[in-house]
């Protein structure tokens, strides 16, 4: 090898300087081209959902971006300048935008799988246990993670030949490990399940819908009147729901989630999908499972509800009411919503009590007025607002009858009603002792009674098997208790309707609940207790042991 071969250190130090990502930076243009060149239909959009937001966390790290790498390359060592290469380009692909290949031929499509899908159970991959990117396989119904190529939904694909995923938060379809999208109008209608919608014209027509749906099974089952799945003791919110769903404001405002979307809390947005579920036309099935609500009844009561334990509805529908108010209630509007729209009532409170008996600030809160009589005897006059009235039961007789039997009394709804005329005295012993009277100022739209079967002392708690005999149409309010006159042109509006009524079957404690409701369409009754759901006579719905009743009042 002659002298002019050999690299004098001049030239070799030339080599060294020259920028060594001048080619790694001209390259990815190159790259980027001719992909764009052979993919024509592609959907050019940034992609976060596959690895989770892993590009964001890696400019927060402190990652140079691809700029920062191509100018400031120059001035680094040889070394340092192929480090950052080397880390660039394992980066790029989670900052660059994804081009995602749109396909409508997708050989896989016929693998799909109605049968087996089921939505209504919580979003979490079937390995990981996360609820972030979580897909759906169409052909065998399970949930899992991510798309990408160490994810588990590519691993699934791979080990059981399924093909065809769903995002259960952007409803788009994708076909693993391939990695293309699929534009297919036949999956439309699992979208539908997926996230029923409905538009403001059907919502206002539902009422009167007279027509059966088809499930996937070949039975065939009403919107707004399937069955809700027991998970475990949970009849006490199966037919707390049902009720509510027949409450119409309440389920039009749940059926379009634009209403609520000011709203945070995972119970309003979980109770609006379960309302659209409900009264969804085109599900897969007859029945809806209420697993996701549950959940976050859980969380939002901190396990005063949950799965496995048996509750009482009254306490459930008093709790669900009063939450779901302060959840939507907005800043504008302090103490409005629709919850105190639809059934939000006032009371005028008279009580008695002596002197003695008045503890801490009993008198303060929202008194009207308060007289002191000469022997003591101090009387508070208070207005009360109320979601349900309370109703007692006159106590079962002791003894039994000639016959070896115990007479099962009954009682007309009308009697008990009274202690809201304002002249029947009712004693309470709690907070202190002293004498009410209850007159009713204010009616609402929708009237929630319950009955006041459960008693409870020191050692167990005791049923009341009263029968209440009570009008299914028509109950009149005016002619049993004393109602304020409506004001200038109003017309007083008294009458009322039955459209739900909740019963308990069997011993306190135990038991299990069912409820009668009406679908309006047809005015026809419907015995409903978990799944089973049997159309029923409205004679019978007089008959049984009712625990809790909303009325709906006349317009």
């Amino acid at each position: 090898m002659g002298v002019d071969d050999q690299p004098s250190p001049a030239r070799k130090r030339e080599r060294e300087e020259e920028p060594a990502d001048r080619d790694a930076a001209e390259k990815r243009p190159r790259a980027d081209e001719s992909e764009g060149a052979s993919l024509l239909g592609l959907a050019n959009y940034t992609d976060d959902e596959e690895e989770g937001g892993a590009a964001n966390k890696g400019h927060a790290n402190g990652a140079p971006r691809e700029e920062e790498v191509e100018d400031g390359g120059n001035e680094e060592e040889g070394e340092e300048e192929d480090e950052e290469e080397e880390e660039d380009e394992r980066r790029a692909p989670e900052r660059r935008p994804r081009q995602i290949e749109l396909r409508r031929d997708c050989p896989y499509l016929d693998t799909v799988n109605r049968q087996v899908l089921d939505f209504d159970f919580e979003k979490f991959c079937s390995i990981s246990l996360s609820n972030l990117n979580v897909y759906a396989c169409l052909v065998c119904g399970k949930y899992y993670q991510g798309r990408g190529l160490k994810s588990h939904a590519y691993t699934h694909s791979l080990e059981a030949g399924h093909h065809v995923f769903i995002n259960l938060q952007t409803e788009k379809v994708y076909c693993l490990p391939d990695g293309y999208e699929i534009n297919d109008p036949s999956l439309e209608d699992i979208r539908h399940v997926l996230n029923p919608r409905f538009a403001r014209e059907q919502v206002l027509n539902l009422d009167k819908n007279k027509q059966w749906s088809r499930a996937l099974d070949g039975s065939n089952y009403l919107p707004g009147m399937v069955g809700l799945n027991n998970i475990k003791e949970t009849d006490f919110v199966n037919v707390t729901i049902q009720s509510l769903m027949r409450i119409t404001p309440l389920r039009n405002f749940f059926l379009i989630p634009e209403n609520y979307q000011h709203s945070k809390s995972p119970l309003v947005h979980r109770f609006g999908e379960l309302t659209r579920k409900v009264w969804h036309a085109r599900n897969f099935k007859g029945q809806v499972s209420p697993h996701e609500f549950l959940q976050a009844v859980m969380k939002a009561s901190e396990k005063r509800f949950q799965i496995g334990v048996q509750s009482d509805p009254v306490e459930f529908m008093s709790w669900l009411l009063n939450t779901l108010h302060a959840k939507l209630r907005s800043s504008k509007k302090k103490n409005r919503s629709i919850i105190y729209d639809c059934f939000q009532g006032e009371l005028e409170v008279v009580k008695a009590m002596h002197r003695k008996h008045i503890v801490g600030d009993e008198q303060n809160g929202d008194a009207v007025s308060q007289v002191e009589t000469s022997d003591g005897m101090v009387t508070e006059t208070s207005r009360v607002p109320f979601l349900m009235l309370g109703l007692d039961l006159p106590p079962p007789p002791l003894f039994k009858d000639a016959m070896e039997k115990n007479i099962i009394p009954q009682v007309p709804l009308f009697n008990i009603l009274k202690k809201f005329d304002g002249e029947a005295v009712t004693e309470v012993v709690r907070p202190s002792i002293a004498r009410m009277r209850y007159r009713v100022i204010r009616l609402p739209k929708y009237m929630i009674l319950h009955m006041r079967r459960f008693t409870k002392n020191n050692f167990f708690v005791e049923k009341n098997p009263t029968l209440v005999n009570f009008p299914v149409k028509n109950l009149e309010l005016k002619d049993y208790i004393p109602l304020p006159k409506p004001k200038g042109n109003e017309k007083l509006r008294s009458k009322y309707d039955l459209i739900a009524n909740i019963v308990h079957d069997g011993k306190p404690g135990e038991g299990c609940y069912r409820v009668f409701v009406q679908r309006k369409s047809e005015e026809a009754w419907y015995e409903m207790q978990d799944l089973h759901v049997t159309e029923t006579l409205p004679q019978m719905v007089a008959l049984s042991e009712a625990y809790m009743q909303i009325y709906e009042q006349h317009e």
